[in-house]
């Protein structure tokens, strides 16, 4: 894998590696603290033979340094072990001492480090102290040879034990670097694993060659959709409309030869988006002076009426069955321009309502009324209803969300339009976050909350520009409110407002 794709990848599971990363650390820190803290004193000790002549001397430092290894091995025996217990009365056993000793000697030298270990340090001093000086009448009485008084070799003391206050473990920066390192490699592997497991479209190469079709806009993830759904509650220059206004233009030059006044907006499954495309692709349509009406066909879960803020008690089922015309069924968005019929009361079989000659005139009606024709239709892949609209209209929109949809859902709904005869003209990609937007080169070029002329020095406070606008901002909150009920009351009685198409 390249290290170019290993940083997309890190970029985009960045808290698959933070996680690991910050956890590594915890659980370093955690260990650290509850480790006991361990002290050592150190004393050295110098190994020499006494020789008479410069070539004895040399043979018997030869000696000496050959069996340095041997001397060091000692400083662990039980046998040294149990006369350090009986000369100061220590606790442990030969075993737990012996854990807390250790002797090493350099390459070619004579000299032997005899290190102790122990919680305390004062105490630590006190073993190495009787320890080294232990070890030194032991090295002698094992090189004395028998019936001889005087050792081969002389053992000194030439550092004592020395006192460290400040604890040899655990090192924690040490830990915590190790540990840092661990989880980042653990992380970046996690994130590795994931991005081959994720089956879910992210790419835009990827969703041209799974729907057969051009993306043709992608629409960022923002904080405040939830509260502000609507193209009309945002600044004209915020990046979400300009996203649609986007898509505005690659639909009027998708097919010249062809005139693309009907288009079902629908999506693989639920919770994609596809509502919020259909409304703010016909509210910028709108914009553009269009006379434009959006349908809810979905008969199922509908919500266009209630994302508007209109009466859904009449619409497209009402007149189906006769109880309404299409000019009384009409309903105007008032703050938008936008014609909508809503559902009506849901029907107990959606798909045969549909499929009716009724429905296909109807549609063919108000698209001959209208300049665009928006319909919000249920997901293609739990129910058809989708494809026979498909069928009826100009074509299909697709809405995919970044990061949810899965590849063989989009693959499948795809085929689907076609399996009818439909036509997919593109896909929409919903909910793309800012650090994969580059991967689109649709989205955020465009700058965020200015407009021409405006001082672009510092940010814009609010959605009107300045602090002063704030109870501009809340008297316009009040009238949009109001506009939407009188729009809900006098929906009924709206006949002129509507279509030009025959009861």
């Amino acid at each position: 894998m390249e290290l170019k794709n290993l940083l997309k990848i890190a970029r985009r599971r960045w808290r698959s590696i933070t996680s690991m990363l910050l956890l590594g650390l915890v659980v370093s820190g955690a260990i650290s603290y509850v480790m006991p803290k361990q002290y050592e004193s150190t004393a050295r000790i110098y190994v020499s033979v006494d020789a008479q002549i410069v070539s004895e001397l040399y043979t018997g430092a030869a000696y000496v340094a050959s069996r340095m290894k041997s001397y060091a091995e000692l400083a662990s025996h039980a046998e040294l072990a149990s006369r350090m217990i009986s000369e100061l009365s220590l606790p442990e056993s030969t075993t737990q001492l012996g854990r807390k000793i250790r002797a090493e000697s350099a390459v070619d030298t004579v000299i032997l480090t005899f290190t102790v270990t122990d919680r305390d340090p004062a105490r630590a001093q006190v073993i190495a102290r009787t320890g080294s000086q232990l070890l030194v009448t032991y090295v002698e009485e094992l090189e004395t040879p028998p019936g001889q008084l005087q050792p081969q070799v002389n053992a000194h003391i030439t550092d004592a034990a020395d006192f460290q206050p400040n604890p040899v473990s655990p090192q924690i920066a040490l830990n915590l670097s190790v540990a840092a390192l661990i989880g980042l490699l653990l992380g970046v592997g996690l994130a590795t694993v994931r991005e081959l497991l994720d089956n879910t479209v992210k790419l835009a190469d990827d969703i041209k060659e799974l729907a057969a079709a051009p993306v043709m806009a992608s629409v960022g993830t923002e904080r405040r959709i939830p509260k502000e759904p609507l193209l009309t509650d945002v600044s004209g220059f915020s990046p979400r409309g300009e996203a649609f206004r986007l898509l505005r233009t690659n639909l009027q030059y998708l097919d010249i030869d062809h005139d693309l006044r009907s288009l079902v907006i629908t999506s693989a499954v639920a919770g994609e988006g596809k509502t919020h495309t259909a409304v703010n692709l016909a509210i910028t349509l709108a914009q553009a002076g269009q006379r434009v009406l959006i349908v809810d066909a979905d008969l199922r879960r509908p919500r266009v009426a209630q994302l508007l803020g209109l009466d859904r008690s009449i619409g497209f089922t009402t007149v189906l069955v006769g109880r309404n015309t299409p000019a009384e069924a009409i309903q105007v968005h008032q703050e938008s321009g936008v014609h909508v019929l809503a559902s009506g009361p849901t029907p107990p079989n959606p798909t045969e309502i549909l499929q009716t000659h009724a429905a296909r005139d109807l549609l063919h009606a108000l698209r001959d009324s209208y300049d665009t024709v928006v319909i919000d239709a249920p997901p293609l892949l739990p129910v058809s209803d989708a494809s026979i609209l498909g069928t009826i209209t100009d074509g299909v929109l697709m809405v995919t969300r970044y990061g949810k949809t899965k590849r063989e859902q989009l693959e499948v709904a795809s085929a689907r339009v076609r399996g009818v005869g439909g036509r997919l003209h593109g896909v929409v990609v919903n909910m793309v976050p800012k650090r994969a937007a580059e991967g689109y080169h649709y989205y955020y070029y465009y700058y965020e909350a200015t407009r021409p002329g405006a001082d672009t020095s510092r940010k814009t406070p609010g959605r009107f520009g300045r602090k002063g606008d704030r109870a501009k901002a809340k008297r316009s909150d009040k009238s949009r409110a109001g506009d939407r009920a009188k729009s809900s009351r006098s929906a009924r009685k709206r006949a002129d407002d509507g279509a030009d198409v025959s009861k």
